[in-house]
């Protein structure tokens, strides 16, 4: 096996007590999704104390961030936000109604389908979803200062190869 790690990490000590007690269980598949698992909660853990400046859960930041990314007039419908957010939809209803009730999304009937309904940023909304990515984005960023950038794009592309491996491709844009 080539490795040209430098040191140990958190992970290794797991997969050595199942490599001792399981060893069957110790394969690559425990490494890739234990280490990408920590990494989620390292900027995870980064986000969501920032994400408390702003009286944000991440399930809300979500919301506002999906709808910020959309561009002008930042709406999506509320089967599309679900979907995007891996949610069911009582769920994410409730939190559309927290975010009504604190004036940073509305809905909107769609005019054209009297079934159907627009979320939208608010101004306020736009304005705090803005905060709250550069905030999230900086803590990330200063986390991952340490990381060498040839590092970091290494694994943004190995990363990439293994989810197109699996299957993971992009779903056609809604607008």
């Amino acid at each position: 096996m080539n490795r040209s790690v430098s040191g140990r990490d958190t992970v290794d000590e797991l997969v050595d007590a199942w490599r001792a007690e399981l060893p069957a269980a110790a394969g690559l598949e425990l490494e890739l999704g234990k280490r990408a698992a920590r990494l989620t909660a390292l900027l995870d853990e980064a986000t969501n104390a920032q994400l408390s400046r702003f009286g944000l859960t991440r399930a809300e930041y979500e919301v506002l961030a999906i709808l910020r990314a959309e561009g002008p007039p930042y709406q999506l419908r509320p089967t599309d936000l679900t979907s995007r957010l891996l949610l069911s939809s009582g769920g994410t209803s409730n939190l559309l109604r927290r975010l009504t009730d604190i004036g940073l999304v509305e809905r909107e009937a769609d005019a054209r389908d009297a079934r159907s309904s627009w979320v939208r940023l608010t101004s306020g909304g736009r304005e705090i979803a803005e905060m709250a990515v550069r905030a999230a984005s900086g803590a990330q960023a200063a986390l991952l200062r340490s990381v060498p950038e040839d590092t970091a794009r290494a694994a943004i592309d190995a990363l990439r190869e293994v989810l197109l491996a699996l299957g993971d491709e992009p779903r056609a844009r809604i607008r």
